[in-house]
């Protein structure tokens, strides 16, 4: 039998995390080769190799380094680089995964050149197309032959949207077999220790979006209510680099780093950061996967957006949408023990990548390879 040849696409950090279970779980089958693409994307090592290393990922077979620009450069680039890629040496399936540029550019490509694109995370949705990852969605699934869903919501929105329900499966939440992949390092790291905090006693806080971050206004708003909170629950905050640069644009970053109970930091790999979380009595973000991680972990998240692509995670899970100037008081109803802590959304246990196997063998292998497609689905636990 042929090998299958797979191209997994990472380009910034919370593609790193979807990747690495899907990759451990396709290395080294005898039906595939495997190719890790990196785009480049998150050039910074801080937000690139120290992830790839958390993650048992080894170097990328492939990197385009196409680094920062707008988002029309960033994309035209990595379409360039990898189209050239694919013309050189031919996959069979290119797996793109979340809604960064990375992501659209390469599905574009793939779907250019006639190769089958499967969009991991796909149906995703925020309704506000004001975020650019709004964009790289829409497109992405438009142009994608297989659709690996996270949740219902997921699907409903590919249906409504006029996608062929063959094209759709249903097969959880990829960030979190990441975190049972590397629970043991998570729950070994010393990165609480080393900045002095004790378990349920602290917040942890990441803001990147352009919304909360790239005008004086809005930043320094949000700086006046972490300082609030701090002063009554000592906050740690990983900064982002381009959050520190408008920070220190806006004149803000002296006011964060010199107010009692905050704590400012590097950028983190993933093992130390998900071990700052897994300990925290709350977590304030506008970051999509901390939403999806404090649900399954069952951590008040406070997001600091109007909208959000993962609803499944205030519906059910512990997560809830809050505006900047509710966040101190919102703080104190969480330290007064009035919040819900929801559940597990169903198939957000630690097997999707499992999952996410079976159906490429079900989808793309030879009908003579009909049994060890049942044996597989089977093992993922998949009807």
């Amino acid at each position: 039998m042929e090998r299958l040849r797979i191209d997994l696409i990472a380009a910034a950090r919370p593609n790193f995390m979807k990747v690495a279970p899907l990759f451990h779980a396709l290395h080294g089958q005898p039906w595939c080769r495997v190719r890790l693409v990196h785009t480049g994307q998150h050039y910074d090592k801080n937000m690139s190799e120290a992830f790839f290393r958390d993650l048992r990922l080894p170097p990328p077979d492939l990197h385009l380094g196409v680094g920062s620009g707008s988002h029309a450069e960033q994309t035209a680039n990595v379409m360039l680089a990898y189209e050239r890629a694919c013309v050189a040496d031919r996959p069979d399936l290119i797996v793109v995964v979340g809604d960064v540029n990375s992501t659209l550019a390469c599905g574009l490509v793939g779907s250019k050149l006639h190769i089958t694109v499967a969009h991991l995370e796909a149906g995703l949705r925020s309704r506000d197309r004001n975020m650019p990852e709004e964009i790289n969605r829409l497109v992405t699934d438009t142009v994608a032959d297989i659709l690996w869903t996270p949740s219902p919501d997921g699907d409903e929105n590919l249906l409504v949207e006029g996608v062929a329900a063959n094209k759709i499966t249903r097969v959880g939440n990829i960030m979190l077999d990441s975190y049972e992949l590397m629970r043991d390092a998570i729950e070994a790291s010393a990165a609480r220790d080393k900045l002095g905090l004790r378990a349920h006693e602290y917040g942890v806080v990441t803001l990147h979006r352009p919304s909360n971050v790239d005008e004086p206004e809005p930043l320094a708003a949000l700086v006046r209510q972490l300082k609030a909170v701090g002063a009554r629950l000592p906050l740690v905050f990983p900064v982002h680099p381009r959050t520190r640069k408008n920070l220190e644009a806006f004149g803000l970053w002296p006011e964060l780093a010199q107010a009692p109970g905050l704590t400012l930091a590097e950028p983190l790999g993933y093992v130390d950061f998900m071990n700052l979380v897994c300990g925290a009595r709350v977590a304030i973000t506008d970051s999509g996967g901390v939403q999806e991680e404090t649900t399954y972990l069952g951590i008040p998240c406070l997001t600091l957006r109007t909208t959000t692509e993962r609803p499944i995670t205030v519906t059910e899970g512990s997560n809830r949408l809050v505006a900047t100037d509710a966040l101190a008081r919102t703080v104190e109803d969480i330290l007064a023990g009035r919040w819900r802590h929801g559940r597990k959304p169903a198939l957000w246990d630690g097997h999707t990548a499992a999952r996410v196997v079976a159906d490429i063998r079900r989808r793309l292998l030879r009908e003579a390879d009909g049994a060890a497609v049942a044996d597989a689905r089977q093992a993922a636990g998949v009807a």
